[in-house]
Protein backbone atom coordinates (compact mmCIF):
# COMPACT_ATOMS: atom_id res chain seq x y z
CA UNK A 1 0.00 0.00 0.00
CA UNK A 2 1.04 3.00 -0.80
CA UNK A 3 -0.13 7.11 0.07
CA UNK A 4 -1.71 7.86 -2.90
CA UNK A 5 -3.67 4.36 -2.56
CA UNK A 6 -4.84 5.25 0.80
CA UNK A 7 -9.02 5.98 0.32
CA UNK A 8 -11.82 6.42 3.28
CA UNK A 9 -14.42 3.61 3.26
CA UNK A 10 -17.48 3.85 0.71
CA UNK A 11 -20.03 6.03 2.41
CA UNK A 12 -18.07 6.90 5.18
CA UNK A 13 -18.11 10.20 3.60
CA UNK A 14 -22.38 11.47 2.42
CA UNK A 15 -22.44 14.67 1.04
CA UNK A 16 -25.01 17.29 2.33
CA UNK A 17 -28.17 18.13 1.06
CA UNK A 18 -28.02 21.74 -0.57
CA UNK A 19 -31.39 23.09 -0.46
CA UNK A 20 -33.33 25.34 -2.75
CA UNK A 21 -31.24 24.56 -5.82
CA UNK A 22 -33.66 23.99 -8.09
CA UNK A 23 -36.96 21.36 -8.56
CA UNK A 24 -34.72 18.80 -10.12
CA UNK A 25 -32.98 18.50 -6.42
CA UNK A 26 -35.62 16.99 -4.46
CA UNK A 27 -35.41 19.67 -2.24
CA UNK A 28 -35.77 22.70 -4.38
CA UNK A 29 -38.35 26.11 -4.41
CA UNK A 30 -39.26 25.84 -0.80
CA UNK A 31 -35.75 24.12 0.07
CA UNK A 32 -37.80 21.86 3.00
CA UNK A 33 -40.02 24.58 4.83
CA UNK A 34 -43.11 23.63 3.43
CA UNK A 35 -45.43 26.62 2.29
CA UNK A 36 -45.73 30.37 3.48
CA UNK A 37 -46.01 31.37 6.85
CA UNK A 38 -43.63 32.34 9.80
CA UNK A 39 -41.64 29.00 10.41
CA UNK A 40 -41.06 28.92 6.23
CA UNK A 41 -39.62 32.27 7.02
CA UNK A 42 -35.86 33.30 8.16
CA UNK A 43 -35.34 34.35 11.94
CA UNK A 44 -37.92 32.94 13.65
CA UNK A 45 -37.46 31.60 17.45
CA UNK A 46 -40.86 30.56 18.08
CA UNK A 47 -39.96 27.57 20.72
CA UNK A 48 -42.92 28.43 23.60
CA UNK A 49 -44.83 30.55 21.92
CA UNK A 50 -48.58 29.58 21.82
CA UNK A 51 -50.33 31.74 19.12
CA UNK A 52 -50.92 34.87 21.82
CA UNK A 53 -52.09 32.27 24.47
CA UNK A 54 -50.13 32.51 27.85
CA UNK A 55 -47.81 29.94 27.08
CA UNK A 56 -47.24 26.76 29.55
CA UNK A 57 -44.02 27.79 31.48
CA UNK A 58 -46.59 30.78 32.44
CA UNK A 59 -49.28 29.21 33.66
CA UNK A 60 -48.25 26.88 35.90
CA UNK A 61 -46.98 27.66 39.58
CA UNK A 62 -43.27 28.13 40.11
CA UNK A 63 -41.91 26.05 43.61
CA UNK A 64 -38.46 25.72 44.84
CA UNK A 65 -35.20 28.06 44.89
CA UNK A 66 -32.00 28.05 42.81
CA UNK A 67 -28.83 29.00 44.62
CA UNK A 68 -26.82 30.62 41.75
CA UNK A 69 -23.62 30.31 44.28
CA UNK A 70 -23.87 26.86 45.85
CA UNK A 71 -20.82 24.90 45.22
CA UNK A 72 -20.52 21.93 43.07
CA UNK A 73 -18.66 19.15 44.86
CA UNK A 74 -17.02 15.85 43.30
CA UNK A 75 -17.89 12.93 45.65
CA UNK A 76 -15.68 10.53 46.87
CA UNK A 77 -15.75 7.61 48.81
CA UNK A 78 -13.43 5.97 50.90
CA UNK A 79 -13.53 2.96 49.53
CA UNK A 80 -12.19 4.08 46.35
CA UNK A 81 -9.37 6.21 47.53
CA UNK A 82 -8.26 2.45 49.21
CA UNK A 83 -8.93 0.67 45.39
CA UNK A 84 -6.70 3.57 44.12
CA UNK A 85 -3.73 2.99 46.69
CA UNK A 86 -4.16 -0.32 46.82
CA UNK A 87 -3.87 -0.69 42.60
CA UNK A 88 -0.70 1.93 43.04
CA UNK A 89 -2.40 4.66 41.08
CA UNK A 90 -2.99 6.52 44.11
CA UNK A 91 0.83 7.25 46.69
CA UNK A 92 0.01 7.13 50.32
CA UNK A 93 3.29 8.94 51.18
CA UNK A 94 1.98 11.97 49.51
CA UNK A 95 -0.75 14.35 50.44
CA UNK A 96 -4.10 13.13 48.65
CA UNK A 97 -5.96 16.04 47.07
CA UNK A 98 -7.97 17.01 44.22
CA UNK A 99 -5.27 17.65 41.16
CA UNK A 100 -3.57 13.75 42.72
CA UNK A 101 -7.42 11.95 42.43
CA UNK A 102 -7.81 13.29 38.99
CA UNK A 103 -3.94 11.99 37.62
CA UNK A 104 -5.10 9.05 39.75
CA UNK A 105 -8.26 8.48 37.52
CA UNK A 106 -10.56 8.67 40.81
CA UNK A 107 -11.87 11.61 39.53
CA UNK A 108 -12.64 12.65 36.02
CA UNK A 109 -12.67 16.50 36.14
CA UNK A 110 -12.36 19.03 38.65
CA UNK A 111 -15.06 20.91 40.11
CA UNK A 112 -15.38 23.05 42.84
CA UNK A 113 -13.26 20.93 45.11
CA UNK A 114 -13.92 17.28 46.90
CA UNK A 115 -16.11 15.83 49.59
CA UNK A 116 -14.89 12.59 51.05
CA UNK A 117 -17.60 10.06 52.20
CA UNK A 118 -17.43 7.52 55.06
CA UNK A 119 -19.05 4.07 53.03
CA UNK A 120 -15.94 2.27 52.08
CA UNK A 121 -13.01 0.89 54.25
CA UNK A 122 -9.36 2.27 54.61
CA UNK A 123 -6.59 0.32 55.61
CA UNK A 124 -4.04 2.89 54.10
CA UNK A 125 -2.55 5.66 56.20
CA UNK A 126 -3.57 8.48 54.01
CA UNK A 127 -3.27 12.63 54.70
CA UNK A 128 -6.81 14.35 52.55
CA UNK A 129 -6.05 17.90 51.73
CA UNK A 130 -10.03 18.35 50.20
CA UNK A 131 -12.58 21.12 50.60
CA UNK A 132 -15.09 18.86 53.17
CA UNK A 133 -15.08 15.40 54.51
CA UNK A 134 -17.87 13.81 56.84
CA UNK A 135 -17.62 13.47 60.54
CA UNK A 136 -17.27 9.19 59.99
CA UNK A 137 -14.86 10.11 56.81
CA UNK A 138 -12.91 12.03 58.93
CA UNK A 139 -12.98 8.84 61.74
CA UNK A 140 -11.64 6.50 59.73
CA UNK A 141 -8.99 8.40 58.08
CA UNK A 142 -7.95 9.44 61.85
CA UNK A 143 -8.19 5.01 62.54
CA UNK A 144 -6.18 4.45 60.10
CA UNK A 145 -3.58 6.71 61.42
CA UNK A 146 -3.98 9.35 58.83
CA UNK A 147 -4.82 13.19 59.41
CA UNK A 148 -7.40 15.03 57.27
CA UNK A 149 -7.11 19.33 56.47
CA UNK A 150 -10.20 20.64 55.40
CA UNK A 151 -10.23 24.11 52.99
CA UNK A 152 -13.81 24.62 52.15
CA UNK A 153 -15.23 26.60 55.72
CA UNK A 154 -17.31 25.19 58.15
CA UNK A 155 -21.18 25.36 57.34
CA UNK A 156 -22.69 28.78 59.61
CA UNK A 157 -24.80 27.39 62.52
CA UNK A 158 -28.07 29.18 62.73
CA UNK A 159 -27.67 32.49 65.03
CA UNK A 160 -29.90 32.89 67.64
CA UNK A 161 -32.84 35.72 66.60
CA UNK A 162 -32.16 38.75 68.42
Amino acid sequence: MKLDEIRDNPGARKKRMRVGRGIGSGKGKTGGRGVKGQKARTGVAIKGFEGGQMPLHRRLPKRGFHNIFRLDYNEVTLGRIEAAVQAGRLDASQPVTEAALITAGVLRRAKDGVRVLGSGELTSKVNLDVAYATKSAVAAVEKAGGTVSMTAPAPAEDAPAE
